[in-house]
C-alpha cells in the first residue's frame, strides 16, 4: 500500500488526530477524526444506515486546505 501521509490538524496540541492520507494503490482517502457521538449519529442515520464495516468521523473545517491538498494527491495519482 502506497499511504501518502497529507497532513495533521494544525491546531493539535499532541500531533495524534485528527489526520488525512490518501492511498495511492487503493485510490482512497484515510481520514483520522473525532469520533461521532450519538446525536450527530443519530442525524446521519435519518439518511441512512451505516454498515458495521463503515463509522462516522469528523474533522475540524480549519483542516480544509490539508482535505483539498489530499485532492490534489488523487488527481495527481490518476495522472
Amino acid at each position: 500500500m502506497a499511504l501518502r501521509f497529507v497532513g495533521i490538524d494544525p491546531n493539535t496540541g499532541d500531533g495524534e488526530c485528527p489526520t488525512v492520507w490518501f492511498d495511492e494503490d487503493r485510490q482512497e482517502f484515510v481520514f483520522q477524526g473525532w469520533k461521532a457521538g450519538g446525536e450527530l449519529l443519530g442525524r446521519c442515520l435519518e439518511t441512512g444506515p451505516i454498515p458495521p464495516t463503515e463509522a462516522v468521523v469528523r474533522l475540524p473545517a480549519r483542516m480544509a486546505q490539508t482535505i483539498r491538498e489530499a485532492c490534489d494527491a488523487a488527481e495527481r495519482a490518476r495522472l
